[in-house]
């Protein structure tokens, strides 16, 4: 009878591109959270860091670099970033980190149902994010009967989202 050897269970390698103008602290914190969710780096995962040491127009070379290696995700930092890795994939998910407005710059269809191949984490204080806001206060504090917003017009939201709060401008 032949003798079969059971061996280690192959550990797919995860290959994560990161792509930023500068040096990304924040990667630290995704670190760490991806330790959390098992992915260690240097042991099945590698990260792919590419930076534009401000070279903004270095961005699209450093973008199609990641596509090749190939990376199974690209994190771009900022809209310049994220430009140039919507640019060179289609296929390869694109997580989005640090950009007002993802949906006025053509990043994504909308926050809600982004589509494509972009996800991510924005900042954006439009009306989208701030109907929300005053969506989930409505239900947190429901007796509310006044909210003051400080703002510059761009970003205030329609008029429909304050229903129920007076309304003085």
């Amino acid at each position: 009878m032949p003798l079969i050897a059971d061996g280690q269970p192959q550990t797919k390698i995860y290959r994560l591109g990161l792509l930023s103008p500068a040096p990304f602290a924040g990667l630290e914190v995704t670190s760490v959270a991806l330790r959390d969710l098992g992915y260690v780096e240097g042991q099945n995962l590698v990260v792919e860091r590419r930076y534009a040491e401000g070279g903004l127009d270095r961005l699209p070379s450093l973008a199609r670099q990641l596509v090749q290696v190939p990376v199974d995700v690209i994190i771009a930092v900022g809209a310049d970033a994220i430009a140039a890795a919507k640019d060179s994939t289609k296929t390869i998910p694109i997580v989005m980190g640090f950009t007002t407005d993802p949906v006025r710059q053509g990043f994504v269809a909308s926050l809600a149902r982004p589509g494509g191949n972009i996800t991510g984490v924005t900042y954006a204080v439009g009306p989208e994010i701030s109907a929300k806001r005053v969506e989930l206060l409505k239900e947190a504090v429901p007796r509310a009967k006044r909210l003051a917003v400080l703002s510059t017009a761009e970003l205030a939201c329609t008029p429909s989202t304050w229903r129920g709060f007076s309304s003085r401008r």
